[in-house]
This record gives C-alpha cells, structure tokens and sequence, in this order.
C-alpha cells in the first residue's frame, strides 16, 4: 500500500496558518497527509504570532517560497501545494520550480505579467502600500480593514469573528515586491508561465474579492494560455478573500478535491 500524498497548504498575508484546520481535516478524511506550516517567523499560535511582530517582518516573497521549499525537501514524495492570496503565488512559484506535484492557487497575489489593477485592490493595499516604511516592518490590519479586504462577503459579525480569531500581523514586503512586478527586471513575484513540463495547477477566483479581484486571477490564469501543461480556472462569483476560512470553505475544499480525483492525484 502506498503512503499518502502530502499536501502542503500555505496561507496568505495576515492570516495564520491555523486557520486551515478544516481543510487539513477534510484532506486527512480524503487519504491524503497534509500539514500548513507558518510563514517564516511566524509562531505557533496566534496569539504567540501576535506577540511577536518583529519576527516576521522584512520577510519577502523569496523567503516565504524557500521556507516551504525546505519543508518539502524533507517529505518523502512531491506535494501538492495548496495557497491562498500570496499563498497562491507562492504555490505557483513552487509548482514552476518542480517542486510540487500539483498546485492549487486560491485568489491568488498578483504575479508578474498581470496587468490588471482594479481599485479594489489598490485600496485593499493601501494599510502597507501607503507608507514606504513598511516595506521593512510588520503591519497589522485593522477590522475595518479586513472587513473591505476579507469580509465583504459576509457579515459584519462573521468578519469581526475571523479577523478576532485568524489574523496575526503580516510583513510589508511581499505587497511592495509584487506591487512593482512589472516595473523589475528580477522581480521574485515572476513565475514562468510558459513551462510546459511541470503538474497541473487550478487556480481559483472570488467573484466578490476586494484584496484580488477576480479579473487579476483571471489574468493570471491567462498568462499560462501557451505553456500547453493543465492550467485550469474556477470562479466562485459570491465569494469574496475569506472564502477559505469562512462559513463557506466547505464548498472550496470539495471543488479542489474534485478537482484532484480529476487529475489523478
């Protein structure tokens, strides 16, 4: 009998690893063996994240990506990855880079080549992007800052109750670094989207999604149009950032668990 396919799920900014214990439940029930491990720096806990602001800040796209790489060098087979908001640009990272089996990217951060750049997400950014300063720091959201970015798709209660459970403070750095994208030569937001050998990746869009519109995922998805390896696209039009972590996962997991028994993993 064979061993269970690890699946390695990575959060977006602001929000703690912890809160993916739904999904890792689900996954575990499916036969697969997942875990989510923190951003670099980040505690155990919330609370313990919290606490502790300073440790995670000036961590920058590159950091984040060779933290889960060194975390998959020591599984015994390629993962799937699995990643929300700058999770989702991490998993891409991860899958281009050979990495990963398969990945997953929901409401993916932008990645270089995209070009749209709605309001929304301008304002979305705006707590970090707003002060140069904090590019080297960790920031906080306030709730009324998560309610635009995360819980406008739910209610006012439901928001205050994810962002009072969830949230932990997030460093600046990886806003700027995708933010300038398209004006840097190097950016370590590029991913390559035209590499033809490499595992199947679904990526995911919140028809309601303030922090990444749904047209930015969907750009992205376009991007990967001649690379001619599975590249599919999934739009949940009621669905704002929260989706993963809110009273609908449920109705996400399925779809990517669907999605996988599709794909033979």
């Amino acid at each position: 009998m064979s061993e269970p396919r690890p699946v390695v799920f990575v959060h977006g900014l602001w929000i703690h690893s912890a809160a993916w214990h739904g999904w890792l439940d689900l996954y575990r029930s499916a036969g697969y063996a997942p875990i989510a491990p923190g951003w670099p720096g980040d505690a155990a806990t919330v609370q313990q994240t919290r606490a502790n602001a300073a440790a995670v800040a000036n961590k920058g796209i590159d950091d984040i990506t060779d933290g889960y790489a060194q975390t998959i060098s020591g599984l015994a087979t390629k993962p799937i990855v699995v990643g929300h908001s700058f999770g989702g640009l991490i998993a891409q990272k991860l899958l281009a880079a050979g990495t990963a089996a398969a990945a997953i990217a929901i409401d993916p951060g932008q990645i270089k080549g995209v070009k749209p750049l709605p309001f929304a997400q301008i304002r979305s950014g705006l707590p970090v992007l707003s002060r140069p300063g904090n590019r080297t720091r960790a920031v906080t959201l306030t709730k009324s800052q998560f309610r635009y970015g995360f819980g406008n798709a739910v209610s006012a209660q439901e928001s205050d109750e994810l962002f009072d459970t969830w949230t932990i403070p997030g460093p600046g750095r990886p806003l700027f670094e995708a933010s300038a994208a398209n004006f840097t030569k190097t950016s370590p937001a590029a991913v390559d989207t035209r590499k033809r050998i490499r595992g199947p990746l679904l990526i995911i869009g919140g028809g309601q999604d303030h922090t990444v519109p749904e047209v930015v995922a969907k750009a992205a998805h376009t991007l990967y149009a001649g690379s001619g390896a599975v590249t599919d696209y999934r739009a949940f039009p009621d669905r704002g950032h929260s989706l993963v972590l809110d009273h609908g996962w449920r109705e996400i997991a399925d779809y990517t668990l669907t999605w996988l028994n599709g794909q033979g993993l």
